[in-house]
Formats: C-alpha cells, structure tokens, sequence
C-alpha cells in the first residue's frame, strides 16, 4: 500500500512540474520541488481522515493553484506549505528564510489562527484574518479557495456533523467569495459540493434527474450546436466553437425554490455557449454579429437580450446573452463569448496577473473592510461583508448615467445611502425609470433612479427591512441607536397619548408598560399583581410621534375631503398616513390616520375638524 501512494505522490507531482514547465522558470521550478520536498518531509508522519498519506493535501492544493488558477511560482509554493506552519514543528521564519517574505506573507494569511480569550469566534476571526490579507494580496483568498476546493472534493472520508459544518461554511463563505472573485467554475463546484453533503436526498435526487435529462436530450443539443457552428460558417464566414453547458443539482434545486416549479417545469436546465477567436472587429461588434446572424435563424426571446459586455459584472464577467427559439419549440439559453471572456470565467481576477488587474476591486474591499470593522462586532463582522459583499451584483444609473453596483436584491433606500448618506437619511421617494415608487422598491439591472429628499422627513424602523447593503444598514442603526429611548412602552390594547391618564406596570425587563387608567387589560393586571404598580409621568417630547386615528362622519358635500384635509395638514400641520372614506345615503364617513405628539393636540385636531361646515361627528378610535 505505501508502494501504491508513493508512486500516487510522485506521479501527481511530476504531472504538475510538467503542466507548469513551460510557463515557469528554471530558478523558480527548483524552489516549487524544494517546497514539494520539504512539504512532503514535514508531513510524512501525517494521515489524512481517509487513510491517505497527509502530502496528497497539499500536492492537490498546489495542484489547484498551478492548473485551475493559473498562478505563479510563490503562490504554487505556498500551496505546498500552506499547513507546514498549523501542523508540523517549522515555523514562519523557517519558511521566509528557505522561500522569502512573500512565501511565509502567504503562508501566514492562510494558516489558522489561535483562537485569543477575547475573540468570541474563531471561525470568524478567522475569516476576518484572510480578508483582511487582500488589502495586500489577493492570492492570499485564491490558496485559501484552491484547500478549501479540495477538502470538499474529499469531504466524504468525514463525519457527518463534520460534514454539515464545513458543506454550511462552504456555502456561507467560500463560494460566494469564488463568485465575487470571478471564479465561475470553482464557484459552480463549491456549491454543488456544498448542496450534496447538506441535502443529500434533495442533491441524489436531481442529480439523477439532471443524468437522465443529459440521455434524453444530450444527442438533440449537441445536434444543435453543430447546427449553428456550420451555417454561422458556411452563410456568415464566421469560425465558432460550442460548449454546452447543464444546470447542477444545485442550480436545479435553487431555481426550484424560486419559481415554486418542480423539475419537468424548470425551463432553462442547459445553456449553450458560443466562442470566437482571432476577430479583427472589437469583441463587442464581433458578439453583435454572432447576435444578428443567430437571430437571422431564429426567433429572439423579447426582452431577454443581457449585455454583459458593455456593463461586466463587478467581478469582471462579460458575456452577451440571448433566449433563442430551437426547431423544437423550447427556448435555448445561448452566450456569446470571446476566448478571452470564457479563461477569464474560469480564472476570474487571477486570469490576468498585473498588480492592478483586481486594483478597483480590492481597494473597495478594503474600505468596506475597514468601515465593518470599526462599527461592527465579531459576529455582525460576517454578516456586514456577506451581506453587502458576496451576492451578485446589478448595475443602475443616476439620471447623469452614472454606473451605480448594488447587490442583486437592493432597494432604492439601497442606492440612496450608496450615493450619499444625507440622502438615504431623507429620501422620500424614488423615481425609477420616470416612474414615482416608494423608497422601499426593489431595484433591477440597467434602472435609472432618481431620489426625492425632504429634510422633514427621517428613516422609521421598518426601513430595516428593507435595507440590503451593509452601508444603509449601518447608517440606520446608527441613527436609531443615537435617538432618545423611551423607559415604557405603550399597551398594545388602549394606545396612550401624552395627556391620558395612564398607569404603569413594572415588567421583568424593567421598563414601564403604560396603560389608560380605563384600560380593561390595567384594571385586570392591577388586581392580580399590584404590587408591580410604579407611579409614571408621561409627558409630551418633540422628538416623539404617536400615530392617532379617527373617525369623521358628516352630511357629504363638494369639497368637503379638500376641506378634511386642508385642516389637518395646513392648520394643525400634521402629517396624515392614511385615509379612506365611503359615503352612504349622502352621509360619509372618513378613517384619517396621522401623527400627533400628544393627546392635547388631539383634542385640537378635532375641535378644529369639528368646526368644518356638514361635519356631524368626530372621534378617537384605536390604531390597531
């Protein structure tokens, strides 16, 4: 058996000298083998939970890096080491002293800190660690990516809690980063590695569906994309080569939820992919082409043309994407790519080397960073960066053409904040494409948004919910926390006003719960727990509003709403919410929400009401 892994070892590594020969140089190849020997001495005590001999990690990490992503020598190098430092007795100065600072930089970042008292979770300083290390390299997160790939490409030889907990981790984390780094292939994997081990009936299931879809179909699509390779040459002169790309057990499971359809109703389970080389047009004008001779052939999907080229995604993507009507009546996913936009998809900001390649990205990384940092705690340090950070982005426009990047999902109260924070704090309304919507709306890919203000008016709580970006949620915490906390709560059942006549209870949080004097719930609470009574002044404070309702009825009469209405916005200046009226019989009666400081002001509201020409009645009814 040790025969058998000892030519697995050697084979697996000469194979990846082997791939990387011709792109790394000869200096450089003598210190990736003295990291393999080194890696292979240090562990060579180590097994793996499979059984295996523990270098076989390391060589497929390394493995990753070199051929997956593509990268250079130190990074090859510090895959090799990546666990020499965690798990063996060498140390980091060993390291920087055989391999130099860059190697043990590397090194450093990905191996696992030791968890100090003060730290309230080590998975999470963790994480805090490695993102921090792309304010100064992003091939820290790219070795981090390529062990966590393999682990999960081995996760089998685990426990099930073991596999639970990594497989959440996976999917919380590192596939999300995969995504936001542009790895698309590696990101794919993760996923659906990540799905098998926390679904696994869900992931058997589909799977099998999808084995079986790919025997039905398979002969049917490839027919298909040999259709179009030969007429897009043989009537346009253009030279393509197809990829037919099929849906994961994942992707399957996740449009499931979405649309509420089973398998048979999912519309979209493939996707074909066009690529062209060695274009003297732009890749932009060679993509149109492609574009208008395939509709030349067949129908176009209206509307669903995405221009990923002239608008890539934040984490470079581009491609342009079009539904098609196949000679068998289903419409076909199909992009269109260039050689260059399909490596850069597969290698993300690895596919280009440059110091600067991944500049923008990285130094707004880092700002977020640094911001969730100083206003975060360990826990919500997670939550701020996954929230804001890790989903798919769309691109809107501020009426200037300004590109704004929100996270898919966001809201114009989203946009508002991601523009200044003054404007989030007072945005009133949106108009979105021209169209006036509230603040709450949801906003799509290509959106033009406009922001109302109004220095009146100022965020409610239930604006949270509303808020995806970890800038607006932060800006709406702040606020709340700044502003001035009651010591009581009102009862839910008789809604008191600064002016009733109340009474309080202690309850077990020590804050007052505060009741009308001729409150049912009091007067019963008063004799089984009396002793919980405590003497309570509730006074007016500008800085509180109250919503109050009402109930108007009079003889119905042109423009007696006009006049309702005047009195109570212009007069008493308050700020109504809601209204609804219904007349019957030439009698109409009138619900009016609004806000109110205190009951006197109340009281005024309706003596003013009171004084109007037909009205008849005028009372208080509890907001519900």
């Amino acid at each position: 058996m040790e025969t058998l892994f000892t030519n697995i070892i050697n084979d697996g590594a000469e194979d990846l000298f082997r791939s990387i020969g011709r792109r790394i140089s000869g200096n450089d190849m003598l210190r990736i083998k003295d990291a393999f020997t080194l890696a292979k001495e240090a562990h060579a005590e180590q097994r793996r939970k499979s059984g295996e001999p523990y270098i076989l990690h390391p060589l497929a990490v390394a493995k990753i890096v070199a051929k997956e992503m593509e990268l250079g020598a130190n990074p090859i190098i510090a895959a090799f080491l990546h666990d020499v430092v965690e798990d063996t007795h060498y140390t980091l100065d060993d390291i920087r002293s055989r391999f130099g600072d860059d190697v043990a930089f590397l090194v450093g970042v990905v191996t696992k800190q030791t968890k100090e008292k003060s730290v309230k979770s080590k998975q999470v300083d963790n994480f805090r660690q490695m993102l921090a290390s792309v304010q100064y390299d992003v091939r820290a997160l790219l070795i981090k990516l390529a062990d966590r790939l393999h682990n999960m490409r081995t996760l089998n030889s685990m426990r099930p809690d073991k596999q639970m907990k990594i497989a959440g981790e996976t999917d919380y984390f590192y596939a999300p980063l995969a995504n936001r780094l542009g790895l698309y292939q590696i990101k794919r994997e993760l996923e659906n590695l990540s799905f098998r081990y926390r679904c696994p009936r869900e992931y058997y299931m589909l799977k099998e569906y999808v084995d079986r879809y790919k025997q039905t179909f398979e002969g049917r699509i490839e027919g298909l994309a040999a259709k179009i390779r030969e007429d897009l040459f043989s009537k346009y002169g253009i030279r393509v080569r197809t990829e037919i790309r099929y849906r994961t057990p994942y992707s399957i499971w996740r449009k499931m939820q979405s649309t509420g359809c089973d398998f048979n109703h999912i519309d979209i389970k493939h996707y074909l992919r066009i690529i062209y080389a060695n274009f003297s047009l732009s890749e932009k004008d060679a993509s149109l082409g492609i574009y208008s001779a395939l509709t030349d052939m067949y129908k176009e999907r209206p509307g669903s043309v995405v221009n990923y080229i002239d608008t890539p995604k934040e984490n470079g993507y581009q491609s342009f994407h079009v539904m098609l009507l196949n000679p068998y009546g289903k419409w076909e996913e199909v992009h269109i790519s260039s050689e260059r936009m399909v490596r850069n998809a597969r290698l993300g900001c690895a596919a280009d080397q440059r110091e600067d390649a991944a500049h923008s990205w990285i130094e707004k990384f880092k700002r977020l960073l640094q911001d969730i940092a100083l206003h975060s705690n360990e826990i919500e340090f997670m939550e701020g960066v996954t929230s804001t950070f890790y989903n798919d982005d769309i691109i809107v426009f501020t009426p200037k053409g300004q590109e704004i990047i929100l996270p898919s999902g966001a809201t114009a109260l989203d946009f508002a904040y991601e523009i200044h924070s003054d404007i989030g704090m007072h945005a009133e309304y949106a108009r979105i494409n021209g169209v006036l919507q509230s603040i709450k709306t949801e906003l799509r890919r290509g959106d033009c948004v406009e922001i109302g203000t109004n220095p009146q008016v100022l965020p409610t709580p239930d604006l949270l919910e509303y808020a995806s970006t970890y800038k607006s949620k932060r800006n709406l915490k702040t606020f709340f926390a700044s502003r001035e906390k009651l010591p009581y709560k009102r009862c839910a059942k008789c809604h008191p006003l600064p002016g009733d006549e109340v009474i309080g209870f202690k309850t077990d949080t020590d804050i007052i719960l505060l009741h009308k004097r001729n409150c049912p719930v009091a007067i019963r609470q008063a004799s089984q727990q009396g002793d919980s009574i405590v003497a309570v002044s509730f006074p007016e404070n500008p800085a509180f509003f109250y919503p109050a309702r009402i109930l108007v009825r009079g003889v119905d009469r042109y423009h007696l709403l006009s006049d309702l209405i005047e009195c109570i916005t212009d007069r008493q200046r308050l700020s109504m919410t809601k209204l609804t009226t219904e007349t019957v019989d030439h009698i109409a009666s009138c619900t009016i929400d609004f806000l109110i400081h205190s009951m006197a002001e109340l009281q005024a509201t309706i003596d003013s009401i009171l004084q109007i020409e037909s009205i008849d009645e005028v009372k208080r009814i509890d907001v519900e």
